[in-house]
């Protein structure tokens, strides 16, 4: 009966985890023009992404969700060292509107050693996302977003890695396995292609955990693109 009572013990544990791996809270949202767009989101229904701007809800809030405000570090939940990035509006309290070399956020972020942020093992911020949030802030990070998507783009080099390494990544690689899935290279994604937790989870189907857990859902051009990617047989072009 003892043992039963451990494994339950163990279970119980077990699935608290994995409920709540990587799981964030829904950001403040641009206030302006109609309703939908991006999974929503007021005021980008139409709105054409500019090729020099960077745009927070499609660009800088998924990748500070998936590398920051994670359950168990930035959250609102857990707030360790009383930071929450759960949100725009607490985001903003650690940038310098215009100025990211005086921005905490992209201070931490940009450091070699045992202090940046996300902590090693997890993965440091690649060039391409660095450069993101830096033009992000000096743009005056603000809190904007856009209709950006072409689901006749569904290449895997220039639609669908973006996409996985922007939005998943952060919280499934090695060092943070959630759910036990590795999303870190072409061969793990085209895995999770093939048993179908990519797609359902994403497009948030019955039976499966909705990704990002907690989060916006991803915008339905998006999904499209990923489904047309895994119907064309998942290429590694």
């Amino acid at each position: 009966m003892k043992k039963m009572m451990r494994m339950g013990s163990v279970i119980v544990i077990a699935f608290t985890f994995f409920f709540h791996a990587c799981k964030h809270q829904i950001p403040v949202t641009p206030d302006n023009g109609n309703p939908g767009g991006v999974s929503g989101i007021p005021g980008t229904v139409g709105r054409t992404c500019s090729t020099d701007s960077v745009y927070f809800a499609n660009d800088i809030y998924p990748l500070l969700s998936s590398t920051c405000a994670m359950a168990g570090c930035h959250d609102a939940i857990t707030h360790k060292e009383g930071i929450d990035l759960s949100t725009y509006n607490n985001i903003k309290n650690y940038i310098v509107a215009g100025n990211a070399s005086e921005s905490k956020i992209y201070k931490t972020i940009i450091k070699t050693d045992n202090e940046r942020m996300p902590p090693p093992p997890m993965p440091a911020w690649t060039t391409e996302q660095v450069t993101k949030l830096r033009t992000w802030i000096n743009q005056g990070a603000k809190n904007n977003a856009c209709d950006r998507c072409d689901t006749t783009d569904y290449k895997f080099s220039t639609a669908i890695k973006p996409l996985i390494q922007n939005k998943c990544q952060g919280c499934h690689n090695p060092a943070s396995l959630g759910g036990g899935i590795d999303l870190s290279t072409y061969t793990a994604i085209k895995a999770a292609g093939t048993n179908g937790k990519l797609y359902g989870s994403i497009n948030w189907s019955a039976g499966y955990i909705p990704m990002p857990q907690g989060g916006l859902k991803m915008p339905d051009c998006e999904i499209k693109q990923i489904r047309k990617w895994i119907d064309a047989g998942m290429l590694n072009n």
